[in-house]
């Protein structure tokens, strides 16, 4: 009996470790404008998984600050964290922003330089930012990437995501971020017919101004596409870390869209 149950405990450690979770999450203008309090709050959000990618770091105003400030208060929690962040992006159109990773070190390692990719900068305001991780001996890129508004037609921009993994035919390309378009959008067509899939499907991932009837998101903007013959999903999700506050107007606070991840092992 007592063997039985070592084994068990054993295959769960190991499924355990082989899973990855990853977290993304689009905190609106994170710089100065994030207190102590915020800080701390999002460092408990996000400290129970694996890599976590950031979008909407402000370009000036403290941003590439207050990610390093993150990355010490989760170190602070137990575990070793390291973290990247982009240049700006490139973007004279519309408002540049900076890109950030932070990852569990024994879970994650970073392989080569993250990069913002310049092939689309003229056709994409802000640019994607990519980095690759080694995780059990396999490699995964995670694309980190915030659209252009709705009202601006973010389509126009993720159009050009198809020829993306024939660029990189060597890297396992997961997309990840704030796309400000819902995963049926037509425009994602192409990266299905590719052999992609959504994380999220039907998924509101925005906060409303107001709650009403009990529904407090507005938008299915934010999701994970990834290669469903190079992953396998097991579980995935959104964090309603506004219910910790009393109200819509202190959870905005922190941000205007909700967490969202998935865990998965590498085929």
């Amino acid at each position: 009996m007592k063997r039985n149950l070592s084994l068990l405990l054993i295959f769960f450690t190991f499924l355990s470790f082989s899973q990855t979770k990853v977290l993304s999450w689009n905190i609106e203008n994170f710089g100065k404008s994030k207190s102590d309090i915020h800080l701390n709050y999002i460092a408990k959000t996000i400290s129970s998984y694996d890599i976590v990618a950031i979008q909407e770091v402000v370009a000036g105003n403290g941003g590439a600050q207050s990610v390093a400030k993150l990355a010490s208060l989760l170190n602070q929690k137990g575990n070793n964290w390291d973290y990247r962040i982009s240049d700006p992006t490139s973007s004279s159109s519309y408002k540049t922003e900076r890109y950030a990773f932070i990852w569990k070190t024994h879970k994650a390692k970073l392989k080569n330089r993250p990069w913002l990719e310049k092939k689309f900068s003229v056709e994409i305001d802000r640019e994607p930012y990519f980095a690759t991780f080694e995780i059990n001996k396999k490699t995964i890129t995670l694309v980190n990437f915030h659209a252009i508004t709705q009202k601006k037609q973010p389509e126009t921009e993720i159009k050009y995501f198809k020829f993306l993994p024939n660029q990189y035919p060597d890297f396992n390309l997961v997309f990840l971020g704030d796309f400000n378009c819902p995963e049926k959008h037509t425009v994602f067509n192409p990266l299905k017919k590719m052999g992609y899939a959504s994380v999220l499907k039907n998924q509101k991932t925005t906060l409303k101004h107001k709650c009403k009837n009990g529904i407090c998101l507005a938008s299915e903007f934010d999701n994970i596409f990834y290669k469903t013959t190079n992953l396998k999903v097991s579980n995935s999700g959104i964090i309603k870390f506004y219910e910790d506050f009393d109200s819509l107007q202190n959870a905005r606070k922190v941000s205007d869209h909700i967490p969202i991840w998935f865990e998965f092992s590498l085929n």
